[in-house]
C-alpha cells in the first residue's frame, strides 16, 4: 500500500545542478544534527551537491515542521518528501533515489555523523575525480554514546561493522551498508534494492551481493559514526525481524551465505533439541548486566544463530 506524500524544497533546491545526492530516509528520529553538520560544508561544495529526505511515516507533525523550517533556511539545495504511511526500508531507499537528480547516490543514514569536516567534499572530490560505480566509506563508533547500556551492541558493532578499508576491501560483498554507501545512477537503475525484504536487516547486503557480480565495488576512508547504538533488548527485536530477511538472502546466494558465521552456527544450532527454550536462555545470558560484556555479546550472536536455525 502506497500512503500521500508532500514535498518540500529550499530555495536553493530549483537552481542546482547537483553530481551528487545525499539520501536519507528516517522513521521516528530527527535528522537535524546530521543536516547540521553537512550543511556546515556549503561553501566547499556549492550546488554540486543536494540533500534528499524521506520521513517514512513517522506521523509527528511538531517534527515536520521543525524540519521544514530548517530545510528552508539551508544553503544546500534540499528537499524533505514526508510519508503518511510507513512504506519500509527498501521501498523507501528506491523512492529516494527516483526523486534525487545527481549522477551519483549517497545512501547516509539519519543516525550516521561524519567524522570530520570534510566529509561531503570528499564524497564529490571522488565522484568527479573517478566516478565509482559503488563505494563504501565505512563507518565508526568514534563520536557515539558510550553508556554501559549500549556496550553490547557497542562490543558487536567494533568487532564485525566497523573494519578498516582494507580488511573490507578482501571481501567488497561483504562490507556492505546503507549507512554510508555511494552508488553510481545508472549502477541503482540497474541493481535497486529488493522490495521483498520488509522489516529490519539484511537487504543492503543481499543488494551488494548483486551487484559486486557486474560491478566494482570500492572501499575507502571516508568514514562516519554509527550514532544509533541499541540495548540488548532493541538489538534483540531487530534481530527476530531480520530472520526471515535471512533467509531470503540465503535462498538468493547460497554459495556465498554458505561461507558466513551467522549461517554455519545457524545450521548447527538446528539440530539441537529443545533449541527454542535454550534461544531464551541465549537471551536472558545477553540481557544479564552482571556478565562480561563480551559474554553477553557472544550470547546475543548465539541467540540470531538460533533465531536464523527456524528460517534456514
Amino acid at each position: 500500500m502506497s500512503g500521500q506524500a508532500s514535498i518540500l524544497d529550499n530555495a536553493a533546491w530549483a537552481r542546482a545542478k547537483p553530481a551528487l545526492s545525499v539520501l536519507t530516509p528516517f522513521l521516528r528520529d530527527d535528522p537535524g544534527a546530521l543536516l547540521s553538520l553537512l550543511e556546515a560544508e556549503a561553501p566547499s561544495v556549492g550546488d554540486a551537491v543536494e540533500i534528499v529526505l524521506l520521513d517514512d511515516g513517522t506521523g509527528d507533525a511538531s517534527l515536520t515542521e521543525r524540519l521544514g523550517a530548517q530545510v528552508e533556511a539551508m544553503a544546500l539545495p534540499v528537499r524533505l518528501i514526508t510519508l503518511s504511511i510507513n512504506e519500509g526500508r527498501s521501498i523507501g531507499r528506491n523512492r529516494l533515489a527516483s526523486a534525487a537528480r545527481g549522477g551519483s547516490l549517497l545512501f547516509l543514514d539519519s543516525d550516521m555523523r561524519p567524522d570530520h569536516p570534510h566529509f561531503l567534499r570528499d564524497w564529490a572530490e571522488l565522484v568527479a575525480r573517478d566516478n565509482p560505480a559503488v563505494a563504501f566509506g565505512g563507518f565508526s563508533l568514534l563520536q557515539a554514546p558510550t553508556d554501559a547500556r549500549f556496550a553490547v551492541h557497542r562490543a558487536m558493532a567494533a568487532r564485525s561493522e566497523c573494519v578498516d578499508w582494507t580488511e573490507r576491501a578482501r571481501q567488497p560483498e561483504k562490507y556492505v551498508y546503507t549507512s554510508n554507501l555511494l552508488v553510481r545512477r545508472d549502477v541503482f537503475e540497474a541493481e535497486a534494492f529488493d522490495p521483498g525484504f520488509t522489516g529490519w536487516g539484511w537487504e543492503d547486503v543481499e543488494w551488494a551481493m548483486r551487484v559486486s557480480r557486474r560491478f566494482p565495488v570500492l572501499h575507502l576512508d571516508n568514514a562516519a559514526t554509527h550514532m544509533g547504538l541499541d540495548t540488548v533488548a532493541a538489538l534483540a527485536g531487530k534481530y527476530e525481524q531480520s530472520a526471515p530477511n535471512f533467509a531470503r538472502m540465503a535462498q538468493r546466494h547460497p554459495e556465498i551465505v554458505a561461507a558466513y558465521p551467522s549461517y554455519r552456527a545457524a545450521r548447527m544450532l538446528k539440530r539441537l533439541p529443545g533449541l527454542k527454550f535454550l534461544r531464551q536462555r541465549m537471551r536472558g545470558a545477553a540481557e544479564a548486566a552482571w556478565l562480561p560484556v563480551p559474554a553477553r555479546a557472544f550470547s546475543l550472536r548465539l541467540y540470531r544463530a538460533a533465531l536464523y536455525a527456524e528460517a534456514v
